[in-house]
């Protein structure tokens, strides 16, 4: 006999198992008991990825959640307000991320396929 306690959508079940003693001999499950389980606690929100050596004091922001798509533009570029940054993938939709104003990048924060949400930091600029 073994005995397990497994987790199901926060219920925790103790579960007696005879093992079997040949080919074809099927396994009993004794019983199943739930039982409360502890509430974990919230998982600390992740702090920001650290951005590259010379971050901007300009942030460029995402404005939904999804998944970067592309990155348009590289560190050192000069950039005018409007230019793209980053493309999103949000709702099978492309979505540019713009420079909301004149300067240069400084940073970029993600790489194409990452998973974003909204307010993460994508760039920063000077």
């Amino acid at each position: 006999m073994k005995n397990y306690t497994i987790t199901v959508n926060g219920n925790v079940y103790e579960v007696t198992v005879e093992e079997g003693t040949g080919q074809g001999a099927p396994a009993k499950a004794a019983k199943a008991a739930p039982k409360a389980a502890p509430k974990a606690a919230p998982a600390p929100a992740a702090a920001p990825a650290p951005a590259a050596g010379g971050a901007g004091s300009v942030l460029v922001t995402a404005s939904v959640p999804g998944k970067v798509f592309k990155v348009e533009a590289s560190v050192g570029q000069e950039v005018k307000a409007g230019d793209p940054i980053v493309i999103l993938e949000a709702m099978k939709m492309e979505i540019p991320v713009v420079a909301p104003q004149d300067g240069t990048v400084a940073s970029i924060d993600v790489t194409v396929g990452q998973a974003i949400e909204s307010g993460d930091t994508l760039a920063t600029m000077d």
